[in-house]
């Protein structure tokens, strides 16, 4: 086999021809194997490659641990180097894959903030509605938490996207995923009273014709201005939590979950793919899912 830039360049150029990766997500895939690399080399040991084995990697994996990175970062190079071990298997470069065995530190879930129902109701308490952009703020932050939006989808919505005798919006989320969501009264209402602001705007940009949301040069709002707007309520509202508008996605998803709502639903409504990802989202806990269990399975009231 070839020496350890050979394999490291083969191995970009399959991750960025074959894969399809970006630029950024290639050369992160280096920098891990380049840490094993570095690993060796301290080690004073004269190894290829093909020579490296699963002894050898658990004394790696203890000293990236000991050198003080957190569990995600280990975790990001311990997956960058079994990417890299299958490719070579793949490759027929090597007869087997020495990181087989190999297990990535635990990462505990770290669950963004949320904002109770309380303190929502505060934070639209001090939309200062005397302003010109007052209107269009309610309407947007009324959107934004009784749909679930996330911070694109929002600047992105357009008027024609929004059915109003359905109440459903129909949303472009990741990957180009079109999903139907459905609209409280409310958040219609507050559209309504912020429309007529919105017609009145002078010289709406071409592109930005059809988009809801719009900034005083009648262009679409950027997502950089969501997070101020936020930031500036929760200043004047007195809120210590850190929150952005990805909290307002989070407080939806909860709420909705602690109001009894499926599951299934949620899943569809955050336009997640798989029902793992709304179960961390929601932060379901162990005996909210005992109780669905007890409470729905066919044979968990069924004496023996």
């Amino acid at each position: 086999m070839s020496n350890w830039n050979d394999a490291i360049q083969d191995f970009r150029h399959f991750l960025k021809l074959e894969k399809g990766l970006s630029v950024h997500s290639v050369e992160a895939y280096e920098r891990d194997i380049r840490k094993l690399v570095s690993y060796i080399e301290m080690a004073e040991l004269s190894l290829k490659p093909e020579d490296v084995d699963s002894n050898l990697l658990q004394q790696f994996i203890q000293w990236i641990g000991d050198s003080g990175l957190n569990a995600r970062s280990q975790s990001r190079i311990i997956s960058g180097i079994k990417a890299f071990y299958k490719y070579l298997l793949l490759e027929e470069e090597i007869k087997s894959d020495p990181t087989v065995l190999l297990e990535a530190p635990r990462i505990g879930r770290k669950l963004p903030e949320i904002l109770t129902v309380e303190e929502i109701d505060r934070l639209f308490s001090f939309i200062d509605l005397s302003k010109p952009e007052g209107p269009r703020n309610k309407a947007m932050l009324e959107v934004l938490y009784s749909c679930g939006l996330r911070v694109s989808e929002l600047v992105g919505l357009k008027l024609t996207n929004i059915y109003r005798e359905e109440g459903f919006l129909r949303v472009i989320g990741k990957g180009d995923k079109e999903r139907l969501i459905p609209i409280s009264s409310r958040a219609l209402k507050e559209i309504d009273n912020y429309l007529p602001d919105r017609h009145s705007t002078r010289g709406i940009d071409k592109e930005s014709q059809d988009i809801l949301f719009l900034n005083r040069r009648g262009k679409q709002l950027s997502r950089v201005m969501i997070f101020t707007i936020i930031k500036n309520l929760k200043e004047k509202a007195g809120i210590e939590k850190s929150i952005s508008p990805h909290t307002f996605r989070h407080s939806f998803a909860t709420h909705l979950i602690e109001g009894g709502a499926d599951l299934r639903a949620v899943q569809e409504m955050l336009g997640h793919e798989s029902i793992v990802t709304t179960e961390i989202y929601t932060h379901l806990d162990r005996e909210y899912l005992r109780d669905a269990i007890l409470s729905f399975h066919p044979r968990a009231n069924q004496r023996r």
